[in-house]
């Protein structure tokens, strides 16, 4: 990825206030849990709800895939917690997690809950925020931009395209025991979803495309991995279902990555508008539909 990089050091709390100052946003009063979505890396994608969240939390409770170009936009005066959760690696159970926040907020903090992508989406927001009524404490949710719509926009990868696909299916790799979520109706799946978008399914990809290709999927259907979305070092591997589980083994290709699966991959080839700026000639008929709507 390129583009110019503007350096935030010592500037961005400030830029956060002075953001939140020129809205009507609202106040986060002390003893509320605010659930924020930071996006999937860029901070260019952060929402005015979540500067002015940043700007103005006591404690910022944040995830593994923040990144901490986001961090720089915190109340210099809040206090950092790092509350990562990563498959494979020891992490903190979500019901201290939750706790956690509670706790926090019954002491008045105001209590910034900050992670990747949305909240709602393969988050675990949905069970904080239930802990939460369950203790009977205020929040608020603000979305973020997802990895499975945002990330695959920075690879120039549209999710839904109308010469491909009018439907999408967003899907976890892995149950909360780390499991292939196997319980899925992956046959149906596989006929009834033109575009597939797998979250957290790297170390499961050989399963999961197996289920696929026997659910009746094409096993030269083209697939992509977009590795760290929308930061500095995004990488983006093309390969097909068949081949995509070898091929991440030859490239050493390594988590976090977001994975797709249909023919909306091909459009890259004329819509990767971050390799064009590195001088990529963009193709102008990817689908080969040029002919065929003159035919029509």
């Amino acid at each position: 990825m390129t583009g110019k990089i503007v350096n935030l050091e010592g500037k961005a709390p400030g830029l956060a206030v002075e953001a939140a100052a020129r809205f009507p946003l609202p106040a986060f009063e002390p003893g509320w849990v605010w659930l924020v979505g930071a996006g999937p890396g860029d901070p260019g994608l952060l929402t005015l709800h979540a500067l002015n969240a940043l700007a103005h939390a006591d404690v910022v409770v944040y995830d593994a895939l923040v990144d901490e170009t986001v961090l720089q936009f915190a109340n210099p005066r809040a206090k950092l917690e790092y509350s990562g959760k990563r498959g494979g690696k020891p992490s903190p159970k979500q019901r201290d997690i939750s706790a956690k926040l509670v706790e926090l907020a019954r002491a008045g903090k105001r209590v910034l809950r900050l992670k990747g992508g949305d909240p709602f989406v393969f988050g675990r927001g949905g069970e904080e925020a239930l802990a939460l009524v369950d203790a009977g404490i205020p929040f608020r949710l603000v979305p973020g931009v997802t990895a499975g719509v945002g990330g695959l926009g920075y690879a120039g990868i549209p999710v839904t395209h109308r010469d491909t696909n009018h439907a999408v299916t967003f899907i976890t790799g892995h149950m909360a025991g780390g499991d292939v979520p196997e319980h899925l109706d992956w046959p149906s799946i596989a006929r009834g979803s033109p575009v597939i978008v797998l979250y957290m399914a790297l170390s499961h990809l050989d399963r999961i495309a197996s289920l696929l290709i026997e659910g009746g999927r094409r096993a030269n259907e083209p697939v992509a991995l977009v590795r760290n979305a929308t930061l500095k070092d995004q990488q983006v591997l093309e390969t097909t279902l068949a081949r995509a589980a070898a091929d991440v083994a030859a490239a050493n290709f390594t988590a976090p990555a977001i994975i797709v699966i249909g023919e909306v991959v091909k459009l890259r080839q004329s819509l990767d508008w971050l390799g064009a700026l590195e001088g990529r000639v963009l193709a102008r008929d990817p689908l080969n539909l040029r002919d065929k709507k003159d035919v029509g």
